[in-house]
């Protein structure tokens, strides 16, 4: 663990969810593979669809409705729901098929492999601390066998406006009625989760999971109160 800045007394713990609290590469590229699989299956004409293809609707939607990159998820429904309507699908007919799709997205998106030892900090801190999950993402922990150590769940788009706005940490500080300074948020993204947290005015930690160098990095003039390699660090916190 390295310290950067004193840590003050902490009340709860947030969490980002992706690359913090597991490996999230293998969940997204199986997940991408059997949503292209299953679209090539929903019609025909849709056999030799692309990752390209499908990137290229999301950008679509992005660039029409730029506020829409807070939300993930609705992102994904709108530009599927743009290659129906391109290929002749009604209004009706492409949100049904959106809604399809989307189901299949979902399913695989939440088939995640969570280390035992994420499981074994959270239940010793949870003890301890109220915790919650702050996340731009989609992933449903509950789906994964985390939610029942959570509090709550806020996720970028339905829940605010996606890290590093300080929407979604002003809002945890809120459901938890516990000031933002007291709150300690660990995320591994210095942009999103650290810089954001710090903005928010939160205590924040980076997990540092590729051992990168904090001032080598690009965003070196983003100093988290701590730096650990792994959550068990977080343990010497109680």
């Amino acid at each position: 663990m390295h310290v950067y800045r004193q840590l003050t007394s902490i009340a709860a713990i947030t969490f980002d969810l992706d690359d913090t609290l597991y490996d999230n590469r293998p969940v997204i590229a199986k997940t991408e593979q059997e949503l292209l699989n299953f679209i090539r299956c929903y019609d025909d004409r849709f056999n030799k669809l692309q990752f390209a293809d499908l990137k290229n609707y999301q950008t679509l939607i992005v660039n029409q409705y730029p506020e829409i990159y807070h939300d993930v998820t609705q992102c994904r429904w709108l530009a599927v729901k743009a290659l129906l309507c391109q290929y002749g699908y009604d209004r009706e007919g492409s949100a049904g098929g959106a809604d399809d799709i989307m189901a299949h997205f979902s399913y695989w998106r939440s088939q995640i492999v969570v280390p035992d030892v994420t499981h074994k900090i959270l239940s010793t801190l949870a003890e301890k601390f109220p915790l919650a999950v702050i996340t731009n993402g989609n992933a449903d922990p509950y789906a994964c066998g985390l939610g029942d150590y959570f509090q709550f769940v806020l996720k970028a788009g339905p829940d605010g406006r996606a890290k590093p706005f300080s929407d979604m940490y002003y809002l945890a500080a809120q459901k938890f009625n516990i000031v933002v300074d007291k709150i300690l948020h660990v995320g591994d993204d210095l942009t999103t989760d650290i810089q954001g947290a710090l903005h928010s005015g939160m205590q924040a930690c980076w997990i540092n999971t590729n051992s990168s160098n904090l001032l080598a990095t690009n965003e070196n003039d983003i100093l988290p109160h701590i730096e650990i390699t792994g959550l068990a660090s977080l343990i010497a916190l109680i």
